[in-house]
């Protein structure tokens, strides 16, 4: 059975585009439909190489980088509805699936079908400027808000379903995804989620106060994050960044409302094992 087959490689972790190219030859070889999507380490597309737009036919998309490559392809195709698998070559990757010593074995269970799908959840976050901008973008990791520049502590105020929570003081807070929980949401002690589950979490970052955790959301609730006057009534400047790359700067009278999307992105899951089983491998 032929299948089109989407390679999408961050150059920077395949400098040679040897991966890339064993892939393609592999694919091909056994009558696969190959297209390729090259960046370069700052995201843009090389023109030079053999590189596409997203191919609306895809079936399957294999994402050749570490963690932060599969976010990126989440991002770019999510409208696609391409089901996507990572290869890790990066170093400790909780996204990516397959390793490169056993590539040939994975490609051939891809064309076969031998495998399941998994549906992950995606956050939106939606920033109301004061000066009456909107922006809108898709995160399957998590939102981050954190303070630009200056080491002053900034605050936060947070409003769960228009209901008043909490007012932080604190380096940021961290909006996540089950899928985000082994990122930013980790080192900053928040708790493990099994990828699959549908939750929201909020994490704050270095709060200054002692009795300050992790708050574990309905996915159906809406998240209010206000930026008010900060220490000494001055005004905050912070940064809001989606997955890690997209980051937009925020200030005093700014707000964003952070809900889960109607998109939601579909990986393809060759191992058997649990999430507990492969966390256990990587925590060792």
């Amino acid at each position: 059975m032929e299948r089109h087959f989407l390679i999408y490689t961050n150059r920077h972790k395949d400098p040679k585009l040897e991966v890339t190219e064993r892939i393609k030859s592999f694919l091909e070889q056994h009558g696969q439909k190959v297209s390729l999507r090259i960046l370069d380490r700052d995201w843009k597309e090389e023109s030079e190489e053999e590189a596409v737009s997203i191919p609306p036919d895809a079936d399957i998309m294999l994402v050749l980088g570490g963690d932060g490559t599969v976010l990126q392809a989440a991002r770019e195709t999510i409208h696609f509805h391409i089901p996507m698998i990572g290869v890790n070559l990066g170093t400790l990757g909780y996204i990516t699936q397959i390793e490169t010593a056993g590539l040939d074995g994975a490609l051939e269970r891809l064309m076969a079908g031998d495998y399941r799908m998994e549906t992950r959840m995606l956050l939106q976050g939606k920033a109301l400027l004061k000066d009456g901008a909107l922006c809108t973008q898709l995160a399957l990791n998590d939102i981050v808000i954190s303070r630009k520049g200056s080491l002053r502590v900034i605050s936060l105020q947070i409003y769960v379903n228009g209901i008043f929570l909490h007012e932080y003081h604190a380096d940021g807070i961290i909006v996540t995804t089950p899928t985000g929980s082994t990122g930013y949401n980790l080192s900053a002690g928040g708790p493990l989620v099994e990828p699959s589950a549908k939750l929201i979490m909020l994490t704050p970052i270095c709060p200054h106060t002692l009795n300050q955790r992790s708050i574990i959301l309905s996915p159906e609730d809406e998240i209010e994050i206000r930026i008010p006057l900060g220490k000494e009534d001055k005004e905050q400047e912070l940064e809001a960044s989606f997955d890690g790359a997209h980051v937009l700067t925020m200030r005093t009278g700014d707000r964003i409302l952070i809900s889960r999307s109607e998109e939601c992105a579909q990986f393809i899951q060759l191992s058997r094992i649990s999430f507990l089983e492969t966390l256990h491998q990587k925590m060792n």
